[in-house]
């Protein structure tokens, strides 16, 4: 197939994270970027001899562009993804889909419109071995789901940060980064039609001032529940369940505890700790390409276990564990050619064989009520009843 032709709005940190596939999927080419960072773009026209522009609307302009990639911070997602849609052009957007209802529905409408796909990814429902627990969901060799328990214990909260990324209004906060994963991973795995959420949520520290933190339950039409637990506080790590297989599939060193902490004690203020975050994107004076593939294992968003009617089944980095009534099976998945190809793949199915994408608009939306529900529970301290949700629409 001629590869899709990828303009990419923003340079930061998600593209530092998604670039491995993007170099290493041939079914995408790099054509064009734009970010307000002239160093991310110069080092971008130096590695792939592609063009860069001044402003996302030049990008989206640009007709040798047949899809948007678009990372740009998360209360600029919305406005990014109709404009690209007005240009004709397919649009695959980071988590979050946006930060309100309003204006998930105003890219669904646009999408719709101009008809163009739009996709909204990488979240890590997309890993392979999360796809493959759905699988077995499916199949029905268990039974019905009855119980999902969702854990994760991360350094989010101790990551080189923008000012506007501890701002929940902004975006900021675990909520709209994190939950925005956790949340898709257990609506993928439950069906995807959640009725209600209770939740409290935790801002612990004076200088992180947003959510670090959060517990939530999760009721299905179905019938079946969920608990989702993130705290990203940087004590415990929830990867020593996992293998010491990091988040991205890179394998960790235990004895490197606080190393989050340790990084931010340079930065004195709030412009030192965004520029701290600058030069280790791509582009920066600190940028360290990250491990070949062939060193990775699957991406993972903490310890899962779905439970059904005869079984439970545990999704890890290489293999998917069952644990039926009357026998343990171990599932082995083969290590990625192309980390995060699930993603490539269902763009490419929706733009050249037309199939209705899995993460499409309406099913971000859904999650992002969910996320939504997470802070209006915590906040008003009552179950949250939702109206956008849906269920999940390939197998």
């Amino acid at each position: 197939m001629t590869p899709i032709r990828l303009g990419l709005a923003g340079l930061g940190r998600a593209f530092t994270i998604m670039l491995p596939t993007l170099i290493g999927d041939p079914r995408v080419r790099m054509v064009a970027a734009t970010d307000p960072r002239p160093d991310a773009c110069r080092q971008f026209e130096r590695d792939f001899g592609a063009r860069t522009f001044a402003s996302i609307e030049q990008l989206c302009a640009d007709p040798a562009v047949d899809a948007l990639y678009i990372a740009t911070p998360h209360q600029l997602h919305a406005e990014h993804a109709c404009l690209a849609a007005r240009h004709g052009k397919h649009v695959l957007v980071e988590k979050p889909m946006a930060l309100t209802i309003e204006e998930c529905t105003a890219m669904i409408s646009a999408a719709r419109s101009a008809g163009t796909v739009l996709i909204v990814g990488h979240s890590h429902s997309f890993d392979l071995p999360i796809l493959r627990a759905r699988a077995i969901v499916a199949g029905g060799e268990l039974g019905a789901v009855r119980m999902i328990h969702a854990m994760n214990y991360t350094d989010f909260m101790y990551r080189p940060r923008r000012p506007e990324e501890l701002r929940t209004d902004e975006g900021g906060g675990v909520i709209f980064s994190q939950a925005a994963h956790q949340i898709d991973i257990v609506r993928l795995l439950g069906g995807g039609l959640v009725k209600s959420v209770r939740a409290c949520t935790g801002n612990w520290d004076p200088a992180r001032p947003t959510e670090g933190a959060y517990s939530a339950l999760l009721l299905f039409e179905n019938g079946a529940c969920a608990s989702a637990t993130y705290s990203g506080y940087a004590h415990y790590d929830s990867d020593e369940l996992m293998g010491w297989s990091g988040e991205l599939g890179q394998q960790k060193n235990p004895t490197e505890y606080g190393a989050a902490r340790k990084r931010l004690q340079g930065a004195a203020t709030a412009a030192e700790e965004a520029a701290l975050k600058a030069a280790r994107n791509y582009g920066g004076s600190r940028y360290v390409p990250g491990p070949p593939a062939s060193a990775l294992a699957h991406q993972q968003f903490g310890h899962i276990v779905v439970s059904c009617e005869h079984g439970d089944i545990v999704p890890m980095p290489g293999a998917v564990q069952l644990y039926g009534d009357v026998e343990r099976r171990v599932e082995s998945l083969p290590a990625p050619a192309v980390p995060r190809a699930e993603v490539i793949d269902e763009l490419v199915g929706a733009i050249v064989g037309r199939r209705a994408p899995v993460h499409g608009g309406e099913w971000a939306r859904a999650t992002t009520e969910v996320c939504l529900g997470l802070l209006a529970s915590a906040r008003e301290q009552r179950d949250i009843t939702l109206h956008y949700q849906v269920g999940v629409s390939a197998e």
